[in-house]
């Protein structure tokens, strides 16, 4: 059975002016997303800027989240690192805090062949006891998880259940459905393929665009699995301006300034991500305002 199916989005984390987490703020924005269709809350993703937070602020977002959600929907959380023991130590945080699920990217910067990725998930797995949805976004990580090593893994570890695919490359995606022969759910990692992905079997999507446009994220997806895929397919071609907008400057730098942009005050971002560029950020507003997310 899948963690969740639908639109899980991958939450940005706020922050105060100080650069403190803004806990209050979080709350906000969790209420917002459940309140508005988001069948998943994702936190300490990329978007959720995990690789600036200290090991302590990790714990206490994913903690604060689960506490806050309140079986409402899903808590994915993020707890990948380059390091295994590291990724070991915030996954069993995770599950003793009551996290549904753990989203665990690929090993960056060191680059592990793909015997090492074998390793690290297969032992991160047998670290806990709730269901892992890797994630394989090798354009931020230099990290590729190969379809025949998805395959492998989905098939002898039992707890690998998933994987949110954003490689963009939509062979690579076949190939893993294919090869993976139903022991993988697949959930697209990047908002302008949804469709795409959901025509090869997959359970939904993992998303930024969610932070902005939560209920048009799940009807897309809802759609789809309801038969609509024309009414899905509107939708997916109605945001992918706003999409394209989205990833203008690297992500989260152009969803917070979309939600500061919305008078959500989710705050700056942590050094070295900078705020927006002035032009990109015209653009971003424009495409919000046609899609009649701000005035």
């Amino acid at each position: 059975m899948a963690i969740f199916e639908g639109a899980g989005v991958a939450i940005v984390t706020p922050m105060k002016e100080n650069g403190e987490v803004n806990f209050d703020k979080l709350g906000e924005i969790i209420d917002f997303q459940i309140e508005n269709g988001t069948d998943s809350i994702i936190i300490c993703g990329t978007t959720g800027e995990a690789s600036t937070l200290s090991h302590e602020e990790h714990i206490e977002c994913i903690r604060y989240t689960v506490q806050h959600v309140k079986k409402r929907v899903p808590v994915v959380a993020g707890t990948g690192s380059n390091c295994t023991e590291t990724a070991v130590y915030l996954s069993k945080q995770a599950r003793d805090d009551g996290a549904d699920g753990l989203l665990l990217v690929t090993p960056y910067y060191n680059k592990a062949t793909q015997k090492g990725l074998i390793r690290h998930f297969t032992e991160v797995a047998h670290a806990v006891d709730i269901p892992i949805i890797l994630y394989n976004v090798p354009g931020r990580t230099s990290c590729n998880i190969q379809p025949e090593t998805a395959a492998y893994l989905a098939k002898n570890v039992e707890n690998i259940v998933a994987m949110k695919e954003a490689t963009g490359n939509i062979i690579q995606a076949a190939k893993t459905v294919q090869l993976c022969e139903g022991a993988l759910d697949l959930y697209s990692g990047n908002d302008d393929s949804i469709v795409p992905i959901l025509s090869l079997g997959g359970k939904g999507v993992i998303s930024v665009l969610s932070n902005v446009a939560p209920r048009a994220t799940h009807d897309i997806v809802a759609k789809y699995l309801a038969g609509d895929t024309k009414g899905s397919l509107e939708l997916q071609l109605k945001y992918l301006p706003l999409v394209a907008a989205l990833f203008s400057e690297v992500n989260p730098i152009p969803v917070k300034a979309a939600l500061n942009m919305m008078g959500m005050e989710v705050g700056p971002l942590r050094l070295p991500l900078t705020e927006m560029e002035e032009a990109n950020a015209q653009t971003l507003r424009t495409e919000m305002q046609k899609v009649g997310l701000i005035a």
